[in-house]
């Protein structure tokens, strides 16, 4: 077994532990119920800056997208985005999510919505993002020229661009109050 083959073994198995100490399927009903206003809301942000064209889609999704996961971060209850091919360095993955993103990112047959105990007090869930036709408009292996000149100038050290429709992206994530 490959040394990276090992260590994500190793981090599926820790991360079974923690999953074994909470009730898996009611935390993943709780946490696609917590992340499903932020992916509507999102999405909505998406196709209507889309309307008015990628280089402004690009723009209305940097400046909204930070304020509609915290719009819908109700109470002790966060959620948000992240992934491994980062545009936005706020969006990089909590050290609770490297394990499931990691497995998402090298097991295709593994991406199913996953659980893990963060502590005492909190779950975390986490869903798995996959391109859409539409994210590809940003997204995709071939952009505009005025939108790579835009992505640049916002996003110098962008790794978010070479999807295909049907690719993996990233994850929508919620933390959860364990009551």
């Amino acid at each position: 077994m490959s040394r990276t083959g090992l260590i994500l073994s190793f981090l599926v198995l820790f991360s079974a532990c923690d999953r074994s100490k909470i009730n898996e399927a009611k935390w993943k009903e709780a946490g696609a119920e917590a992340v499903l206003p932020f992916k509507k809301s999102l999405k909505q942000a998406l196709v209507t800056g889309l309307e008015d064209g990628p280089v402004a889609a690009v723009s209305a999704c940097r400046l909204e997208a930070p304020k509609l996961a915290e719009a819908q971060s109700l109470g002790a209850i966060n959620v948000g985005r992240a992934s491994g091919k980062l545009r936005n360095p706020g969006n990089a993955a909590k050290p609770w999510m490297q394990p499931l993103l990691a497995v998402y990112e090298n097991d295709p047959e593994r991406r199913e919505p996953g659980v893990v105990l963060i502590d005492k007090h909190t779950v975390g869930y986490v869903e798995p993002i996959f391109m859409q036709p539409l994210c590809v408009t940003c997204h995709g292996a071939e952009l505009a020229p005025d939108l790579q000149a835009k992505l640049k100038e916002l996003y110098p050290d962008d790794h978010a661009t070479g999807y295909a429709a049907g690719d993996f992206r990233g994850v929508f994530w919620a933390e959860l109050p364990r009551q």
